[in-house]
């Protein structure tokens, strides 16, 4: 990864991640991304994390695919060791028990959504949590997998783990522009940016264009006129090419698109190394007998 303020990924990185080079698609390593991210934040959310602490979680589990398969690590682990990380480098610690109790939680509730017999919300079984037992094996295999994810995602950045966060520039543009006055622009604007941190734009993107990106989306929704003529375009007073400015909201309104049972059932049974190999191993095997006929 290039180093400037802030690691972004290389052009060979993006061009084919490691995740793709084991097979998996480019959209399923999309929908893999954004799961992860929503389970960090689920998580941060119950341990009543800050929202710092989380959002530099999310950057780091971005950048962790672009140099390590998802074949590799699963991403429920690798999601909680970031979270696990990004405590320590934002200076509110969690208690790894508190963190193990939540992700033991948190992936009860996956198995129960995969285990349920009825596809329909209204009939679906109700969901009880069951303490793990602390003498047990479960307790003390979480463990280790939060201590392993937390090292390796420090190994494999290369222990360069500084994020910058979009918000206070955010604030600044909005000032310059004149649309801090607008509590509607400044809370969709603010949403545009968290919504991204399920992409991998934080890895691919300097912050002021991602923020010129959230900004545009907001503007053009509500309906906001900015100057954006060939000789006084409004992006340009913060160094944001378009092209990068158009593709960063390319990546956050992918994030809208609907999902069928089928496919958010697939993405649940992945959320660990185990459920992304045997997707592998299935399909594999169903393109092959296909190549075969």
């Amino acid at each position: 990864m290039s180093t400037a303020l802030y690691p972004l990924a290389s052009l060979s990185q993006i061009e084919k991640t490691p995740s793709r080079e084991d097979g998996i698609p480019f959209e399923l390593e999309e929908d893999l991304r954004a799961y992860g991210c929503k389970f960090i934040h689920e998580a941060g959310v119950l341990l009543k994390q800050k929202q710092v602490a989380v959002a530099t979680a999310q950057i780091l589990f971005q950048r962790f695919w672009y140099v390590t398969s998802m074949k590799q690590f699963g991403i429920g682990d690798i999601g909680m060791g970031a979270l696990y990380l990004a405590s320590k480098l934002e200076e509110c610690p969690i208690r790894m028990r508190e963190l193990i109790n939540v992700y033991d939680l948190l992936l009860q509730r996956v198995s129960h959504r995969l285990t349920s017999t009825s596809s329909s919300l209204q009939h679906r079984p109700e969901f009880k949590y069951i303490p793990m037992s602390y003498f047990g094996s479960t307790f003390y295999d979480l463990k280790d997998a939060l201590v392993v994810a937390e090292m390796q995602i420090l190994k494999r950045l290369g222990f360069n783990v500084h994020v910058v966060l979009p918000y206070g520039t955010l604030v600044n543009y909005l000032r310059v522009l004149g649309l801090t006055s607008r509590e509607d622009v400044c809370t969709r604007a603010w949403g545009y940016l968290n919504d991204a941190l399920q992409t991998p734009v934080y890895a691919l993107y300097p912050v002021p264009t991602i923020v010129s990106a959230a900004i545009f989306l907001t503007t053009r929704h509500l309906g906001i006129s900015l100057p954006s003529s060939p000789e006084n375009r409004w992006w340009e007073l913060f160094d944001a090419e378009w092209e990068d400015v158009w593709s960063v909201c390319g990546y956050i309104m992918r994030l809208y698109r609907e999902r069928d049972v089928k496919t958010q059932k697939s993405l649940w049974g992945m959320l660990t190394k185990k459920g992304v190999r045997q997707w592998l191993e299935e399909n594999t095997s169903s393109d092959s007998n296909t190549q075969g006929s």
